[in-house]
């Protein structure tokens, strides 16, 4: 199913014995474009703390009670290891949290397709990645929310939102709001797989557009949910090879 990225944000979060906080943020691979963790707010429970969860833990959002759950015990995220929520975080601190909740990994050769997920034997000692060496990809979905959006001759509009699928965390498409550069502005769709680059400093995001083409792009209503029918009106419009075939 396709849905708001930020939607989820405050949404409580329901481990198997009740209540421990809410969702804060994700933090998503900006290679594949794959949501890694969830960010929790712990609030009051743990003292304000922020803990990460792997999407392999979490159910399906329950949308109309504003709720995550996740298979996990208060006492399990109590006493997992305290890792630090700033970016970059370490390949050895990763290790940590996967050997400790017993999730998959992402990362190292044979993960497959979709979500990436392997489940190797955690080894932190002989990883060839560690703290030194690891350059992270992950990035944090707030951090990108107003990045300007550049097409091939101009600004056209600036992020609002992501799409993800939340059967396999994939974020799908980035919301374009055109209001500050169109007339008539309208919210529209890009795909991860329509960008040349990001500007992390600039905080810019290229696009393989053209600005009259996202201008005239099927409009995009953020109160109707998006169904096959869209998508395919939408790859149809841009040309591009549609993702499910």
């Amino acid at each position: 199913m396709l849905r708001s990225l930020k939607e989820i944000f405050g949404y409580d979060i329901k481990a198997t014995d009740g209540k421990f906080g809410t969702a804060e943020d994700f933090y998503f691979d900006d290679d594949k474009w794959i949501i890694r963790y969830l960010i929790v707010d712990t609030g009051s429970f743990l003292s304000r703390r922020l803990v990460l969860i792997s999407p392999s833990s979490i159910d399906e959002p329950s949308w109309k009670a504003g709720e995550v759950p996740v298979d996990l015990s208060k006492k399990q995220i109590e006493n997992s290891p305290k890792i630090s929520t700033d970016l970059p975080i370490s390949r050895q601190h990763e290790i940590q949290l996967a050997d400790y909740y017993q999730w998959p990994v992402y990362w190292g050769v044979g993960h497959t397709a979709g979500t990436g997920y392997v489940i190797p034997k955690v080894d932190a000692e002989n990883d060839l990645e560690n703290d030194e060496d690891y350059d992270s990809n992950l990035r944090s979905s707030s951090e990108v929310l107003n990045y300007h959006i550049n097409a091939n001759d101009g600004n056209i509009g600036h992020v609002e939102d992501f799409i993800m699928d939340n059967d396999d965390w994939v974020v799908r498409y980035l919301i374009v709001d055109t209001s500050n550069w169109m007339p008539l502005a309208k919210k529209v769709l890009v795909s991860p797989m329509w960008i040349n680059k990001i500007d992390w400093q600039r905080k810019i995001v290229d696009v393989d557009l053209k600005k009259d083409t996202i201008k005239n792009s099927p409009e995009f209503d953020p109160n109707q949910p998006i169904n096959r029918e869209y998508e395919v009106k939408l790859y149809d419009y841009y040309g591009r090879p549609k993702y499910w075939i």
